[in-house]
């Protein structure tokens, strides 16, 4: 799920208190914390880099006993931004922590500064975009809705980035986030606003808000939007979600521009996970044409060779499907119930060049919320760390820590204890006029699309947190 349905608004008919938690699944205490460290403390490897760990501290629970609609029957014709949801549907980060896994494929924006071929930066900005919500795939779990004024920071020397973000809205939810390289290469931004639709039977979070991408070597700027992200089967069934939706990759320096589909699923899911598009210049003339799923990898290839592989489909030519394997891509890329039960990859076109291809997840990531490596790295608490986060920070949140760390009761209630803090500071400040005041962000306009945006004021990293909320 995306963020918006927890509320400091609701009647608390919806309370979690009121939900007994179903038992914990078992987890093989060999793959329980494979570091062999506690939360507290990362291992550092023999040179030098840090090791983060590969587990959480508790398996994740099971949801076989609850059912979404259980909740949501209740709530028709309510808006979905103010309805509490039970605990038991979260997963233990915030949607600020779920923003930052964005940066688990950074390595493309990496490429992309690398490249001297403005075509080629397309094109890793083009695989940057879809990789951003490729960690999505199976986590139905919805994140922690953050707390007006709460805040993330992740500094990855290993990756090359840090990063920062906050909860500038509560009403509605607006989420604010920067980031930079290490090296000054790069600036990636932007804001985020879902919008939530119920449809009876789905859940639709249009993503709002624009994302920018500032290549500094090159002096570019890359604009866009994130797809439609559908969830389904909210009265019955296993719940699955899907991205749908056109998204336009605008380069402002050159003109050129990418333009992808990510196609619904259909009737008989023929075109699950799929996405196709091509890359144009400023006289709207085809460079090349991008295709694969966003779960699994992207390729791309010449408009002239796609043309003719479709025809030769459509007459009923012997293509035969192959699956996309290691040998394809060291041969071809040096460089390199509802839910349908579709299992083929995608069907690779001979001479295409691999642009993106999809980490593999912990071998127990089905009982971490399925969750990536980088994303069970998010909450971890170093040893040290709390005497130089900000107070605000999403680690030290303590519905999402005792939820990671399999006291349920507990956040359940740590959880009803925030949200009536919140409540309560709304009231005071509106009893004595007083607005709220951003701490890390601004309201302004997009030097790129002209549109509203929300802009980093700086000074984060200096770390003078004298003034920060206090919101736990």
């Amino acid at each position: 799920f995306y963020t918006g349905f927890d509320s400091d608004n609701s009647s608390g008919d919806f309370s979690e208190a009121n939900h007994k938690v179903p038992e914990m699944l078992d987890l093989d205490p060999h793959q329980s914390n494979r570091t062999g460290k506690h939360n507290g403390e990362t291992e550092i490897q023999e040179n030098g880099i840090k090791r983060h760990r590969t587990s959480l501290p508790a398996p994740m629970f099971s949801r076989s006993d609850f059912s979404v609609w259980s909740i949501l029957k209740k709530c028709i014709g309510l808006e979905l931004s103010k309805i509490t949801m039970p605990i038991v549907f979260n997963e233990p980060l915030s949607f600020l922590q779920r923003i930052t896994e964005y940066m688990e494929h950074i390595y493309l924006i990496n490429k992309a500064c690398s490249h001297a071929d403005p075509l080629e930066r397309m094109q890793a900005v083009a695989a940057f975009a879809v990789s951003a919500v490729a960690s999505q795939w199976e986590r139905t779990g919805k994140p922690f809705n953050p707390l007006l004024g709460e805040t993330y920071e992740l500094t990855r020397e290993d990756l090359g980035f840090r990063f920062i973000s906050e909860q500038v809205s509560h009403h509605p939810p607006i989420s604010a986030f920067y980031s930079e390289g290490l090296n000054k290469d790069f600036i990636f931004h932007g804001s985020i606003y879902p919008k939530l639709k119920f449809w009876g039977k789905s859940i639709e979070a249009e993503p709002r808000g624009t994302i920018t991408l500032e290549l500094l070597k090159h002096n570019e700027a890359y604009t866009w939007t994130n797809p439609t992200c559908c969830v389904h089967n909210v009265i019955i069934g296993k719940l699955w979600l899907e991205q749908y939706g056109m998204v336009e990759i605008v380069n402002h320096s050159t003109g050129d521009k990418c333009v992808l589909n990510f196609k619904p699923c259909g009737l008989f899911g023929k075109e699950l996970h799929r996405v196709e598009g091509y890359i144009q210049d400023k006289h709207r003339k085809k460079l090349c044409v991008i295709y694969g799923k966003w779960t699994e990898c992207l390729w791309c290839t010449d408009p002239t060779t796609y043309d003719t592989y479709k025809k030769n489909e459509k007459r009923g030519g012997e293509q035969k499907k192959k699956s996309v394997s290691e040998d394809d891509i060291k041969s071809e890329n040096d460089e390199a119930d509802d839910m349908p039960e579709i299992q083929d990859t995608v069907q690779f076109i001979p001479g295409s060049k691999l642009l993106w291809r999809i980490n593999c997840r912990p071998p127990n990531s089905s009982q971490m919320y399925n969750f990536t490596s980088f994303a069970v790295s998010l909450n971890e608490l170093e040893k040290g760390m709390e005497a130089i986060l900000a107070p605000t920070d999403c680690r030290l949140r303590p519905d999402i820590r005792n939820m990671e760390n399999g006291n349920m009761d507990v956040a359940s209630k740590e959880k009803e204890r925030l949200e009536e803090k919140q409540r309560a500071a709304r009231k005071e400040r509106a009893k004595d006029e007083v607005e709220w005041h951003t701490r890390w962000f601004h309201q302004g306009t997009n030097p790129y699309t002209g549109t509203p945006d929300w802009l980093y004021s700086g000074g984060y990293f200096d770390r003078n947190f004298s003034d920060c909320p206090d919101i736990y």
